[in-house]
Order: C-alpha cells, then structure tokens, then sequence
C-alpha cells in the first residue's frame, strides 16, 4: 500500500470485538495475567499499551523499519534523552552545529555531567565533519533541514563516515517528516521526530518518535524506554495517531506554501537571506532535490538587512503568524530563535554557527497563500515605520 493509504489503516485496524472504525483508547494502568509468572501481551502500561502499540506499528510502516520498530515517548527530548541512554562516561558525541536548541541543552548541559563528551561540527561537508571523529566516539546527531538554519546534510555519506568509525548516526527529521524524506533507507541507524509537530499536526499534543531498521537496536532502545519510563500516554498515542492520518496531504500542502513564500521573500529589498532548499541559491539545494521527495518542507528562516531591533519589531507583527515556539502545527507560527528556541545556545556557540539576533523562523500553516503573504507585508511595513 502507498505511503497514505498505509497512514490510515496500518495499525488502525477496526476494533475485532465491536466492529468499531476508530480503536478505542485503553486507558489502563495494569492488565491482568493468566497465572503467576506466566505474562500476557501487555502487562503494564509503562512497559506497553494496546494504543502506543498502534501508533508505533503505523510509525514503524511509515518509516520504514524492517526488523526493527518504533518507540513513542512522552515528548521529542524524552525520546533524544533515551538515545544517549547508549552511552557511558568518557564516549564523544559529534553533533551537527545546526540542530533544535533543546538537544544543545541536553547534550551541553545533561550529558556532560555524565561524562560523555560533546563537541558540534558543520553537517553540510562530510569530509570536514569526519575530520572532527574522535576514537571515542560514539553517536553522530544531525538534522537535515537544520533548526533554525535550514541547513541540508547528505544523509547517506555522513553514515557511511560514521559507520566506518564504529559509532551510531542518528538524526532529527522533524521537519522533513517521513513524507518527504526517510533516513533509515539511507543508512541512518536511529530517527527521531517530535511528534508534537507534524506527526500530530494540530498543536494539542506533546510527543516523540524514535525509529530503527533492527530488531538489535530496536531491542536495546525498547529496555531503555522502559527502564526509564517516559512513555507517551494513551490518550497522546491517540491524538498522534489521529493526526498522522492526514499529514502527508498537510506536509505536501504546507511545502507547497513555504515554497511559494520563500519565492516571493527572497529578491525582496530588505531581506538579507532567505534560508529554505527548495530555492536553487540555497548550497544544499541539490542534496535537497535528492534526498526529499514532493517537497522541501514547511519551516524557512530569514534575515532582515535593518538587523535585530527590525527583526524584533517584525516577529511582534505579524497577526496570521502567531509569536511562539513549536512548529508543524494547521496554524502557522514565527519566532526569534536567538531569544526564543534556541536561547539555551551559548550566545559564543549561537555566534559561531550563525545563528544571529536577526534570524527569523517561520513555520507555514494551512492557511490560504494570498492571507499569510499579506501578514508579512504588513510586517514589514510595521517593522520599517518604527
């Protein structure tokens, strides 16, 4: 079955006792067991519920997993925190230098005091980001397009490097989604999403994804999560899984939008930059074409020429694009990453991996074209009154 058909049916098979479309929702805590030592199926919901098996049986077919599975977890940090769950004091993480803010805090913050080492590099040349290998390590982090720069990395030639110096690659395709791109056909070993974004969709649920193509390392991850226990609950497992029913028509629909916004921002006078792949400027827009199929997805940043203060006075205008953090959500949202997603960056890290004070996210909703470009040109006309 295609890619959509599979959305909304694989895993969501109707009820075999009632009949009913939808699955219902189990909320229990504990199950009972045939005997004494003898375990059922499910037998505690930390360790498995009937309505996360769901959601992660319909994420394993859309990822693309094989022998291995999906994990789904209280949020997208809890999932990351259960990755570096396979590390010890003294491994080395080399992450990609444009990557969500709160994977810098957990790396650069958490992870430390454990003793595991992090250092972050540039993503887009695979050749310098080898250069920065260490013996000991052991986990490569990307993201691909980067957050808040929308920087492309090519998937299969940074696992292919990292493969050949024995460490895990794992990557953050949270804005691709699996309706434009899938990493573990391309060699990644570990996916994760924050499933709060487009996997939900709607903006009224918090949640991770974490992906695998083996049965090994599936296996390894499962007993992390439930040792640890941050488990998405059953009502979430559902909210999730009622969203993933219709985010391939919302990726593909939000692409088409962001697409035709970055078009229309980029030769404009007091715009520095825009950053999005689907524009043929943009350096990683070859990889993009490549690595994405039916689009280049719905966040793009950009920098006004006036600087900071015109960028503030620009994010506090807009009317259609709501001032907050979060993406991937019907309703479309601005943000200063600087002060904003990305506040936990040093402000030497943020300096050195160009996240400036004037850098601006979008992410592009469902709404009509014609009514968000007229919110950014009032913006704009907002921002240059002042």
């Amino acid at each position: 079955m295609k890619f959509r058909t599979r959305a909304i049916h694989h895993g969501q098979e109707k009820d075999p006792q009632t009949g009913a479309v939808t699955p219902p929702v189990y909320f229990t805590s504990t199950f009972v067991q045939p005997g004494a030592g003898d375990w059922g199926e499910y037998d505690y919901s930390r360790s498995g519920n009937p309505t996360r098996t769901a959601l992660e049986t319909t994420a394993a077919s859309l990822e693309g997993c094989g022998d291995g599975g999906a994990l789904a977890f209280a949020s997208g940090m809890a999932a990351i925190h259960c990755v570096t769950g396979l590390l010890k004091s003294g491994d080395h993480v080399l992450a990609g230098s444009d990557i969500y803010g709160g994977a810098y805090r957990l790396f650069h913050k958490v992870m430390n005091r454990a003793g595991v080492e992090i250092s972050l590099a540039d993503a887009t040349d695979p050749t310098a980001f080898a250069a920065e290998l260490r013996p000991s390590t052991k986990l490569v982090w990307v993201e691909s397009p980067g957050n808040p720069r929308m920087s492309i990395c090519d998937y299969a030639a940074i696992a292919e490097v990292a493969h050949r110096h024995g460490a895990l690659m794992g990557c953050d395709n949270t804005f691709a989604t699996p309706v434009l791109c899938r990493p573990l056909e391309q060699g990644v070993d570990i996916v994760m999403h924050s499933a709060t974004k487009y996997y939900g969709g709607h903006g009224d649920v918090l949640g991770g994804l974490l992906a695998v193509s083996t049965k090994e390392l599936y296996d390894q991850l499962y007993f992390l999560q439930n040792a640890t226990g941050a488990v998405l609950g059953p009502m979430d497992c559902f909210l999730v899984s009622r969203g993933i029913k219709t985010m391939e028509l919302r990726v593909l629909e939000q692409s088409r939008t962001a697409m035709r916004l970055a078009e229309w921002l980029d030769p404009l006078p007091g715009v520095e930059r825009v950053l999005y792949a689907g524009l043929p400027s943009h350096p990683g827009h070859a990889i993009a074409k490549r690595q994405m199929q039916g689009g280049f997805g719905g966040m793009l940043s950009l920098e006004l020429k006036a600087g900071y203060e015109a960028a503030k006075r620009f994010v506090g205008a807009t009317k259609l694009f709501q001032l907050a953090v979060s993406l991937g959500g019907v309703e479309s949202l601005i943000e200063q990453p600087a002060s904003m997603s990305h506040a936990s960056y040093d402000a030497a890290d943020r300096a050195k991996h160009g996240i400036t004070d004037g850098l601006i996210r979008l992410s592009v909703g469902l709404e009509d074209f014609d009514d968000l470009r007229a919110d950014l040109q009032q913006a704009f006309d907002a921002a240059a009154s002042v």
